[in-house]
Formats: structure tokens, sequence, C-alpha cells
């Protein structure tokens, strides 16, 4: 999954009950933000694939 940057798949995805709305908890700065939008092959850097049973594995 490296080089994925796809939000919906992102463990810093939260969502927010009040607001009803998904945001990043990633402070990104302007220039990665343009990058991103702008070229499809540019890959978020602070992406981290949300796996859940990674966890799981670890703990058994």
């Amino acid at each position: 999954m490296k080089g994925l940057s796809c939000c919906e798949l992102c463990s810093h995805l939260v969502y927010d009950d009040e607001l009803d709305y998904d945001y990043c908890e990633v402070n990104i700065d302007e220039d990665e933000m343009e990058k991103m939008y702008r070229y499809s092959k540019y890959s978020c850097p602070y992406f981290h694939y949300n796996n859940e049973y990674e966890i799981v594995n670890k703990q058994i």
C-alpha cells in the first residue's frame, strides 16, 4: 500500500459527530496540499493505511 494517498483509507481521517464531517488530523501545509490536488502521482507523506487487523495480529 506504499504510495497510496486515498484519504478514505487513511488512519488520520477522523469523523466529527457534531459537524457530520470527516477531517484529517495531520496539519498539512499549503504546498503539500496543492501538490496532492494538482499532481495525481504525488502521494501524501503522512498517509498511514488504516488496517484494523494489524493491531489484532500484534495481540496474538
